[in-house]
């Protein structure tokens, strides 16, 4: 990291440097809350089939940034007017969207914090620092919240081809060295245009959305929902589930205050400034730690979940296009509850099943409007030559079931 004028240039293996745009950003990057996600992984537990993949949210949101920073110069340069107040703005909806993580990302998501998204997290951040900063993120929270005037500029922040995904996809392609999954943001990005209010890509920009779509897709079915992490997520989020099972027993677990206060949580939590403060403090290391310390523990199921993770020694799994036999799998329950005179509850931490699917583009959402050179605006579905890209409309589920290779 250079310094200059109190700003900062950050060497990034990505798109080289990216500075600071502004006082405020520079502030924003320095504070606590913002600094916390150095500790908040980008990809869960996907590091695990991945060894490459130990980037952070910190990464991911100032690459963000940057590409926002290419965007909106962009669109300067094809006419479109932004005020100094909504570049920044911008700029800063973007590198806090992701504010709101909690440890390991969609890893542990609506656990830690029951009823509520990482979005309505980040919002609350927002806002708590919009108080700290006398009202500078004004025109930041109405833009992330979709409430300003100029439509265009929430769907850079969140829609189905926002600076997000373009640079999650570019990032998380690269760290786990799936080349399948990079994209060409710089061709996406030089194609941008602004009619009507909405964000358009221009006709000729159809065949980078083509493969940006193609990518997403392969990232998800290859990357994001790899069984190998898939399995390591579950067994994550059943540790959790046990330490508060045992805690909420009367029982006594060590791990960090942040943590223990939010596993003692079993209801929806009145989250003001004190429990957002006490989530600040919250990352993977607490999560870490605490497994590590765990894997001790005299209760069975706890100890050996842990111990499980911490060496990857993970429980198999299958994924099909259709749900496992259930005398099968009650077969391999029964193998557990016998094995280690288990509860069939008990039991079922290490045979369980579920379902997965994924979208890589949903036409329920904001279209990816293409502006063709008569000027008219059409979905990218209908004016894609890829018959390919239809079924990437389609939703495709698949089913997990995870069980004991052969003695837990």
């Amino acid at each position: 990291m250079v310094k200059t004028n109190k700003l900062n240039f950050f060497n990034d293996p990505i798109y080289g440097f990216i500075g600071t745009p502004n006082e405020l950003i520079f502030k924003l990057i320095g504070h606590s809350y913002f600094q916390r996600l150095r500790r908040i992984s980008q990809m869960g537990m996907s590091y695990l089939v991945y060894p490459g993949a130990h980037h952070t949210r910190f990464h991911h949101a100032l690459g963000s940034m940057h590409l926002m920073d290419r965007a909106i110069q962009v669109l300067k340069l094809k006419g479109v007017f932004f005020s100094d107040e909504e570049e920044t703005g911008l700029l800063c909806a973007i590198l806090l969207h992701d504010i709101g993580h909690g440890p390991f990302s969609h890893a542990l998501e609506g656990f830690v914090v029951k009823d509520l998204s990482h979005e309505s997290l980040s919002l609350k951040f927002m806002e708590e620092l919009n108080t700290e900063f006398g009202g500078q993120l004004d025109t930041t929270i109405s833009i992330f919240k979709g409430d300003y005037p100029k439509p265009f500029m929430n769907q850079l922040v969140s829609s189905q081809l926002d600076m997000d995904r373009m640079d999650y996809l570019k990032r998380d392609s690269f760290y786990t060295g799936v080349t399948e999954g990079n994209i060409n943001s710089e061709r996406l990005i030089s194609m941008l245009n602004v009619v009507d209010g909405n964000l358009v890509v221009e006709e000729k920009g159809i065949y980078a959305v083509e493969k940006f779509l193609m990518a997403r897709r392969f990232m998800y079915w290859q990357v994001y929902l790899h069984k190998t992490g898939l399995v390591a997520e579950q067994l994550l989020v059943r540790i959790m589930q046990r330490a508060r099972k045992i805690l909420s027993e009367g029982n006594q677990l060590e791990g960090s205050q942040p943590l223990l206060f939010f596993l003692k949580q079993n209801g929806k939590i009145d989250f003001d400034a004190e429990v957002l403060s006490i989530f600040s403090q919250l990352d993977d290391v607490d999560i870490l730690g605490a497994i590590k310390s765990w894997q001790f523990h005299t209760d069975f199921v706890l100890s050996k979940m842990c111990r499980m993770l911490l060496n990857r020694k993970l429980l198999h799994i299958k994924i099909k296009k259709r749900p496992a036999d259930p005398q099968k799998m009650e077969k391999k329950l029964q193998e557990i509850i016998q094995k280690y005179d288990l509860s069939p509850e008990d039991a079922s931490n290490f045979v369980f099943q579920g379902e997965i699917s994924n979208k890589a583009y949903s036409e329920e959402q904001q279209a990816i409007n293409i502006l063709k050179k008569n000027g008219k605006i059409t979905d990218v579905l209908k004016e894609s030559d890829q018959l390919s890209l239809k079924a990437l409309s389609t939703t495709v589920t698949k089913y997990y079931s995870c069980y004991p290779k052969e003695a837990v």
